[in-house]
């Protein structure tokens, strides 16, 4: 048995298109692929060390000829391809139906109840919209009538912006709780997300204040079990959020990837026993949404050189996993995610070696794996064979 498990899911990280990609609209998406073929002398050299480029299809990667770790990609069976639905099916929840989008804005019963209840001047915008086009849009107006701005994407989620000297992010999370309780049955979106501002004149700038307010998940997932079984789990970065804190022992907000990566390795530093389980949030939010190539780019190079200083801090009866929750390729159109398979690197030093696990049929194998580690097991998912015997 591994006494730590250290999960780290690199945010949008896609590994090439789904089979069933064209029934989303993303044909032809390839997060990892477009990258390497578009950034010249673009490497991930640690990542490729564990089998990053040994990986089935992932054909523009340069593969290596004796990886240390377990390597391969996994298919997605939820009907979705964001956050809540990609997290959740790790930890053995399928979500059979999609949460409900509202491309041409919210109904009017629902913003004049969230007004009425938020006690609120009214609301901006109503619309799907980029983040940062809505604050150049109406931030201004926004700071000067009071009135909050409330928008969505292509994804399942109630964005309210509101720059912090005109509701500081208390304020701004008590509107957000108003919000996820008006959301309920078939207006049940996934994630009502705080979106605080801060700067003057027009120049704004989002801030590390977001908060997601998530549909509570099922009983039974990996978290829920892990706890009920006194295996503590922490939680870094939007881990908390997603799954409403249910199954956690100790939650950690983060202000970028990098802080993720510098709380993961104190934990390390610090915890015994348990799952330390991190989300990097950057590679989705700052740069796949906004399809910033060079910016996702580097944002990887960043992560892939701190890989090292992540395995230093591994004790032998550590093991690591990297994977993703969907993709949001940088190349592709318009700003949404996109449904991809995922990558999975896994690397311990009494871990098996350059085993290629090829194509998992679901992402539940993941949470299967961490939950048969500590005796335990979830509802859906098959075991991955790490341990040296």
């Amino acid at each position: 048995m591994f006494h730590r498990i250290i999960w780290i899911i690199l945010d949008s990280v896609g590994a090439g298109e789904l089979p069933d990609s064209d029934k989303f609209g993303d044909k032809g998406a390839d997060t990892l692929g477009h990258i390497f073929e578009k950034i010249q002398g673009f490497d991930l050299p640690n990542m490729r060390r564990l089998g990053l480029g040994n990986i089935d299809g992932l054909d523009k990667i340069p593969s290596v000829k004796e990886p240390v770790g377990i390597y391969g990609k996994a298919m997605e069976v939820s009907n979705g391809k964001d956050t809540t639905v990609g997290h959740w099916e790790m930890t053995g929840i399928y979500t059979r139906d999609r949460f409900p989008t509202y491309p041409d804005g919210f109904p009017d019963d629902i913003i004049d109840k969230f007004i009425e209840n938020s006690k609120i001047p009214g609301i901006l915008c109503n619309k799907a919209a980029s983040g940062t086009e809505v604050l150049k849009e109406y931030g201004q107006i926004h700071v000067t009538t009071k009135k909050p701005i409330v928008y969505t994407s292509a994804d399942s989620v109630f964005q309210i912006a509101c720059h912090e000297k005109v509701y500081p992010p208390k304020a701004l999370y008590d509107m957000c709780q108003i919000a996820r309780k008006i959301l309920q049955g078939k207006d049940r979106v996934a994630r009502v997300i705080a979106r605080p501002f801060v700067g003057d004149n027009g120049d704004y700038q989002r801030t590390s204040n977001r908060r997601d307010f998530s549909v509570e998940p099922e009983k039974g997932n990996l978290l829920e079990i892990l706890s009920d079984n006194n295996i503590p789990v922490y939680a870094v970065g939007k881990i908390g959020d997603i799954f409403c804190n249910t199954g956690i022992y100790q939650s950690i907000h983060t202000n970028d990837n990098m802080d993720g990566v510098n709380k993961t390795i104190e934990l390390m530093h610090s915890i015994e026993k348990g799952l330390i389980f991190t989300n990097l949030v950057e590679f989705d939010s700052k740069w796949g949404h906004r399809r910033d190539l060079k910016g996702y780019a580097k944002g990887l190079v960043d992560f892939d050189n701190r890989l090292p200083e992540i395995i230093r801090a591994m004790k032998p009866q550590d093991l690591l996993i990297i994977n993703s929750d969907h993709g949001c390729d940088p190349t592709f159109k318009g700003t949404d995610h996109t449904r991809e398979y995922i990558p999975v690197l896994i690397y311990g030093e009494n871990a098996k070696h350059n085993v290629n696990i090829h194509i998992l049929k679901s992402f539940a194998d993941i949470g299967q794996t961490i939950a048969n580690n500590f005796g335990l097991e979830i509802k859906h998912g098959k075991t991955i064979s790490c341990e040296i015997k």
